[in-house]
Order: C-alpha cells, then sequence, then structure tokens
C-alpha cells in the first residue's frame, strides 16, 4: 500500500454503522478557558443514518458509559443547548422516536427541560441521571445549525471525513456519459471535505456493485468492462500529463475550451496521478445493505496518492428500471420480461413522489396490505428492487403513506434481502386481532437521478410551496435554458399533480388557470401549452402537449399557470358492502320529484312525461365515503361561491361530487345520474378521531382524516333513474370526484363496480368491490360475468 496506514473500522460497527461520531468535550469554545462542571465530565457524539454531518441522535458520555436522551417534552431550547454542547452555534431542529436509529445502553437522560440559554445539559431540569421511563424508540435526535462556534475545540475528536461515508456518487466516463441521464455507469466516488475522493478496487466484488446500484436508485448490477478501464489508464500513463488529450477525438468545430471540458475529462482522470485521491480500500458488502457505510471497510491515512498502486478506481455498472430505461433495445428487453410475468403482484399506492407509497400485495385475486410488525429495511429494500428502483431510503410504519383497504394480506415479513420477491421472503398469514390497517406498512425507495427539478420553478407564490409555473426549454447540450410559462388553458389538478411531483413538492391542492397575483417574474413569454397529463408522469414534458406549435388563446401573463402544492392529500373512497346491502328499487311518483328534476337529477326522457301524473322508476342506495389520505378532503371552492339551491333549501360546494351510471358489460352507459355535495360533512368517525365538519348554520364542508360522509338511500338524488332500462345485465358504477377538482393521492380508488341483474320488477347487485381492488384476471371475469339465472348468488 505504499506505507500508507490503515484505519479499522469496525469498532464503529458496534454502535451503528454509517454513523459520523463526533466526540466533543462538555466545554465551549476554548478560550478565555472551559469551565466544567462537578462531577463526571461529560462528552457528546452525532450518531445515526441516515443523516448529514450536523444531524443525527444525540449521544451522551457520563459515568464511563455512552448513552441516549428520550423525547418525552423535548423542545428546541434542549437542542440549542445540545448543539453547542457539540460545537455548533444554534439548533435549527430537533426529531424524536428515534428517527436516526435507535441506540444501545443507557437511556442517561429524560424529560429534559432546557430554556435554551444554559451553559450546559447539566444546568436543565431532568429526572435524574439514569432515571428513565423510556425505550431506545424514544431516541431523540438534534438538527444543528451548519456553523461552527468560532475557536470551538472537539476534544477526542475522530474527524468525520475520516469514520464515515455520507455522499456516494457515480461519476460517468464513457463518451455520452456525461450528458445521458441517468448514469448507470462510472467511477464509484464518496464525499471526502469539499471535493469527490475514489474507492481502491482491489477485492471489490458483485456484492459491493450491487449496494452502490442500490444506492443510486437501480435494481441491480451487471457486469462492467474492466479492460477499457485498464487500456484507458494505460493510455493515459503513456501519453503524459496533457489536459489535452483525447481532444483531437472531438470535432474541430467545437470551441477549445468545449473539447476540454467534453473530452479532456474522460481520461484525465487516469492522467493525472494527483487528481486520484484514494480514501477507501477493503470494501466488503454482503449485498444487502442500503448504504455504503454499512459495508466493512477501511480508509487511507496521511498522503494518498501512492494508494492502491496495482489497483484502480473501483467501477460500476447498473440495470436501470423500467421507468428509467433508456434505448429502444433496453426497453423492449424489458417489456418482454414483463409479459412473461404477467400482472406484478406488489404495488406502491399514496405516494407523492415515484418509488415510495403504501406497499400492497395480490393474493388470492385480491389487493391488500402489509402490516408493519417488524417491518424493516431489508424487507423494503427487496420490495423497491422488485418494482424496479433501487434499495429502501426508508421502511415506514404506521400508514405513514395513508391506511389501505381491504385485506391485510401479510405480517411479520423478515427478508435478507437477497431475495427476487418478497413473495419468497418468510412471512406470517394474518388474523383479525393482528393488525389494522393504521399499520400498514410503506417504503420510500432510491431512484435514479433524472435531473427534471431542474427543468421547473415556481414565481410569486408565498411559500416555495405555490407560485406560477414556469419551465426550461431549449436546455440540451451544454445550452442555456430558455425559462418561459405554461397556458393556463385547459391546466387543472392532474396537470398539477405532475408539476408538484417534479418540484418534489408533494401534492398538488389546486391547479390555477389565472395567476394575476403572481405577477413577480420577468419571464412573460408562453412557450408550452396544450398540456393534458395522466397524473402519473414524472415531468410535464412526459405529458401531452403542443410542442414547438403553441396554441394558446390567452397568452398574457395573466393566464399562465399555477399551482399550490402540499406535502399531503386527501384519498376518497367508497364503502362498497354498504351500496350492495342498501341497494332497491323505488316507483316515485312524479308529484315528488320536481325539485329532484330541476337539479338534473333525473333522466332526459322525464322532461316528456305527463307531469305530475306518472312515476320515475329509481335505484336507490346509500353511499358511505370515507377519508383515507393523509390530508382533510375540502371543496375547490370557498364558501363565497358556494350556489344555494331554493327548491331543497342547501347550499352546493360542488356542482358534481359523483357520478353513478348503468353501463353494459362492455362498458356503454344506458342510464345515469350525479351527486351534487349538498352536504360534506363527518357523519361519523373512528375511534379517537373528532369531527370538524358540519353543514348545519352555513358551517365549513369537508371530510376529516380517518372519517366518512353518509348519503342515505333516502335523499333526493341518491339513486339512478331506470325508468327506460331495459331488463338485463348490467355493471352498477359509482365515480367520486369524477372530475378531480379536488387533488387526491391516489385516483385510481375513486370508482367502484357491481354487478348486478335486472327482471324488469326487482333488482340483485353484488360483487360490489373498488376499482382497483381485484387482479387483472378477476376484474375481466367480472366484466364477462353470464348474469344471474336465479336471485341466489353463491
Amino acid at each position: 500500500m505504499g506505507g500508507c496506514s490503515t484505519w479499522a473500522w469496525p469498532e464503529l460497527l458496534l454502535l451503528l454503522l454509517g454513523s459520523a461520531w463526533l466526540w466533543v468535550g462538555s466545554a465551549q469554545p476554548t478560550s478565555p478557558g472551559p469551565t466544567h462542571p462537578p462531577g463526571p465530565q461529560l462528552r457528546f457524539r452525532l450518531a445515526g443514518y441516515p443523516r448529514k454531518h450536523n444531524e443525527g441522535r444525540v449521544e451522551v458520555f457520563y459515568n464511563d458509559e455512552w448513552g441516549t436522551i428520550c423525547d418525552d417534552d423535548f423542545t428546541l431550547g434542549n437542542a440549542h443547548v445540545l448543539c453547542r454542547h457539540l460545537g455548533f452555534v444554534a439548533a435549527t431542529g430537533w426529531a424524536h422516536s428515534a428517527k436516526y436509529g435507535k441506540g444501545v445502553g443507557r437511556i442517561w437522560l429524560d424529560n429534559v427541560n432546557c430554556a435554551g440559554n444554559e451553559k450546559g445539559i447539566g444546568d436543565c431540569k431532568h429526572r435524574g441521571w439514569g432515571n428513565s421511563d423510556c425505550s431506545h424508540e424514544e431516541d431523540a435526535g438534534v438538527v444543528c445549525k451548519d456553523e461552527r462556534i468560532p475557536g470551538f475545540k472537539d476534544s477526542n475528536v475522530i474527524e468525520t471525513e475520516q469514520s464515515h461515508v455520507e455522499e456516494v456518487r457515480l461519476r460517468p466516463v464513457v463518451s455520452g456519459g456525461r450528458r445521458q441521464l441517468p448514469v448507470t455507469e462510472g467511477i464509484v466516488e464518496v464525499r471526502y471535505k469539499d471535493s469527490w475522493a475514489q474507492i481502491c478496487d482491489q477485492g471489490w466484488d458483485s456484492h459491493n456493485s450491487r449496494v452502490v446500484c442500490g444506492m443510486m436508485g437501480f435494481p441491480a448490477e451487471k457486469k462492467v468492462n474492466r479492460n477499457f478501464y485498464k487500456r484507458l489508464k494505460r493510455a493515459a500513463r503513456t501519453k503524459g500529463r496533457s489536459p489535452r488529450l483525447g481532444s483531437r477525438l472531438a470535432s474541430k468545430s467545437q470551441p477549445k475550451q468545449k473539447r476540454r471540458e467534453d473530452v479532456g475529462p474522460k481520461k484525465r482522470l487516469f492522467t493525472e496521478r494527483q487528481q486520484l485521491n484514494y480514501r477507501l480500500h477493503s470494501v466488503s458488502c454482503t449485498g444487502t445493505e442500503v448504504h455504503l457505510s454499512l459495508c466493512s471497510f477501511e480508509f487511507y491515512r496521511g498522503n494518498s496518492s501512492a494508494a492502491c498502486g496495482s489497483g484502480m478506481p473501483a467501477v460500476v455498472s447498473c440495470v436501470p428500471g423500467p421507468l428509467f430505461a433508456t434505448g429502444n433495445a433496453h426497453k423492449k428487453k424489458q417489456r418482454q420480461q414483463q409479459q412473461q410475468q404477467g400482472q406484478p403482484r406488489i404495488r406502491l399506492k399514496g405516494g407523492a413522489k415515484v418509488g415510495e407509497g403504501r406497499v400492497e400485495v395480490l393474493k388470492s385475486s385480491e389487493w391488500g396490505t402489509i402490516c408493519d410488525d417488524r417491518w424493516n429495511l431489508q424487507s423494503a429494500s427487496v420490495v423497491c428492487r422488485e418494482l424496479g428502483f433501487g434499495s429502501a431510503k426508508e421502511a415506514l410504519t404506521g400508514a405513514r403513506m395513508g391506511q389501505g383497504t381491504g385485506p391485510i394480506h401479510l405480517n411479520e415479513v423478515q427478508c435478507r434481502g437477497t431475495e427476487k420477491s418478497l413473495w419468497n421472503c418468510p412471512f406470517r398469514n394474518i388474523t383479525q386481532e393482528d393488525c389494522k390497517h393504521t399499520e400498514d406498512a410503506a417504503v420510500r425507495c432510491n431512484i435514479p437521478y433524472m435531473g427534471y427539478e431542474n427543468l421547473i420553478r415556481l414565481s410569486g407564490g408565498r411559500s416555495r410551496f405555490e407560485g406560477r409555473v414556469e419551465v426550461a426549454v431549449g436546455a440540451g447540450d451544454g445550452d442555456q435554458p430558455r425559462w418561459g410559462l405554461v397556458c393556463g388553458e385547459g391546466w387543472g389538478t392532474l396537470e398539477a399533480m405532475v408539476a408538484c411531483r417534479q418540484l418534489g413538492l408533494g401534492f398538488a391542492n389546486h391547479g390555477l388557470q389565472e395567476t394575476w397575483y403572481w405577477d413577480a417574474s420577468n419571464v412573460t413569454e408562453m412557450v408550452m401549452s396544450g398540456v393534458k397529463c395522466a397524473g402519473h408522469e414524472m415531468s410535464l414534458s412526459h405529458c401531452q402537449h403542443h410542442g414547438a406549435s403553441l396554441s394558446c388563446r390567452n397568452t398574457g401573463t395573466r393566464f399562465a399557470a399555477g399551482v399550490i402544492c402540499s406535502e399531503t392529500a386527501s384519498d376518497l373512497l367508497l364503502h362498497a358492502p354498504l351500496v350492495q346491502e342498501t341497494a332497491y328499487i323505488e316507483d316515485r311518483p312524479l308529484h315528488m320529484l320536481y325539485c329532484a328534476a330541476e337539479e338534473n337529477c333525473l333522466a332526459s326522457s322525464a322532461r316528456l312525461a305527463n307531469w305530475p301524473y306518472g312515476h320515475r322508476r329509481l335505484l336507490r342506495f346509500s353511499s358511505q365515503i370515507h377519508n383515507r389520505g393523509r390530508a382533510d378532503f375540502r371543496p375547490k371552492a370557498g364558501r363565497h361561491s358556494w350556489v344555494w339551491h331554493e327548491c331543497h333549501r342547501h347550499y352546493h360546494s360542488m356542482d358534481i361530487f359523483t357520478h353513478y351510471d348503468i353501463l353494459t358489460p362492455n362498458g356503454t352507459k344506458v342510464a345515469e345520474g350525479h351527486k351534487a355535495s349538498f352536504c360534506l360533512e363527518d357523519t361519523e368517525c373512528e375511534e379517537d378521531v373528532a369531527k370538524r365538519y358540519e353543514c348545519a348554520n352555513f358551517g365549513e364542508q369537508g371530510i376529516t382524516v380517518g372519517c366518512w360522509d353518509l348519503y342515505r338511500h333516502d335523499i333526493d338524488c341518491q339513486w339512478i333513474d331506470i325508468t327506460d332500462v331495459k331488463p338485463g345485465n348490467y355493471i352498477l358504477q359509482v365515480v367520486i370526484n369524477p372530475n378531480f377538482e379536488v387533488a387526491e393521492s391516489d385516483f385510481t380508488n375513486n370508482a367502484m363496480k357491481c354487478n348486478c341483474k335486472y327482471d324488469g320488477h326487482r333488482i340483485w347487485v353484488h360483487s360490489c368491490h373498488i376499482g382497483d381492488a381485484l387482479s387483472e384476471e378477476a376484474n375481466k371475469r367480472f366484466e364477462q360475468y353470464p348474469g344471474q339465472l336465479n336471485n341466489q348468488i353463491s
């Protein structure tokens, strides 16, 4: 190793891999001289994963033993005092519930109460050293301001750059790789001080590559052509240190500076030996780790320029998942694999970003959730890789991505991390007593960097979550992007959802077609029009739009599209069994239907009826609409714009809240109805959830998370007029929020379908289910249902 000494890693692995130990004394800045409290000297450090150098779980060394601090009664004042202990000027936040992982050993402090100006943690109120009723699931963490106290000297310091690996990247070196995203092949580099350093590839194997690819957002690794890189290295040595090496390969029409940028760096890494700055060697991963810092490895210390003499920088090549595949051949191969495998048996729901969501699995032709008992990063990573993403960033518990519906299929999933599918992992079948949907497991996966967030921005808003949408065009081939506006014509919730996702700001609260009140930018040119999104795209450029030939009737800046984003969203779904249980036919006299006719709740043929004589045949049923999301469902329009209906004497906050349809098995509509939201309120709520919305006295309307709104079968317009429907077999379909007026985290569960047989006198409704609750095969069977021969439904 050229005389380089090494620094062993295993002793740090004993506590928490991936942690940067920052050991400091209890003293404040060393000048004019620290004073220590009586008794044992205290030392503090930050630990945990994943995190940055100025944040982490707080650990304190007291009575010759490291321990943690409980989060009970924890405040920002406590964080200020602890951050000063750690050498930072102040705190910007704190974390509870072991956000940075659970510590080990003693829990030294509990119920700490600092004002924030104390000299040390010992001056704050607490229960006494070692007196705690907490578990390590309540370990407190802090986020310190990234500014050191002037003159502060750490005692017993282990330098952070020697003790952890925080940031890792792939540096492309192959022609064209520098521009094309995602980067799937390159030299593995780790952040070191203010630059990047390499890893010696001696002993490097596919397990190590698998871990790096997982971190980069790729499900698998592939073999690297090391001979290419060896030849590149030899060529660089023989040609010396010319910064123009390889420039003859560049087009002569390019400027000199551009030739150096485009071609030189590909080989300069190998040419100029002093640029190789090795930091790690002897890396050994099992392949199941979610971060390189969890592997065993050693650091070079001192002068590392002569390190890795017979080796070369570690190079990794990754296989992208279907969403991120580039090149037609690659996409075609993955499509063929998907067709062979059939419908996937696992999916993510309710997440704002690609690669995150509640985990749902397909069992016995029905989708269900996973209970979070023993849910961890290894199991979450198997899910992520199976779906075409990298390893897991977070394994989320407690229905953090919203509550699912239907069965809970699996419990106590215990993957090793090497499995190809979650179904290969040991698990326990669920019983009703085991879990509730409040314990649904979720994941956040690593996904490849695509740079989409650099092509969009907001301007003029009161916060970073709102504003007029500006997009970059013509940013290819190193050109400076030209920023412009999006035409507001046709802009709605689905388009806003994509914009907020691209911005990394979660869900959309509103998509706005006029933004005159956000006129604070000097960008005035319309560059995109006719945007029409399905809602799942990663970038506005992936949506349908007019391309270069713009078509926008109102090109003034006031008609530019805008968004208001939110980190959370509601999620409405219908309680399907109640529809099935309450459906019946009523022949209602016309003289009782004047108000309903005024609100267009009858079929168009009712206008030709002999009013007030005769009747209409109505299919009536109750609908119970639950909010299972993470934000309250509120009507788009405020109270000032609600419409008063004198006949029924109530306000409509949404003109159309639900669509009711009778369809033939091939999808042809034969009858329809709709329900305006004359009253959105919390009829009932789950245990421990308080009602917030009530329609009485012109009250606020909405549906609270964990509550439901009940439209009883005996109220006006809670029906479908089937007077003109002939006997036969049909599908009853109910769609909530059909025009996407209000943003939700998941629109795919807004439809409910039932099979029904109508014999001209009676109707049988059965097999009611949420639209996305069944497998593709089960849905086909449902649509091809031959009909009832009698009233016995098996």
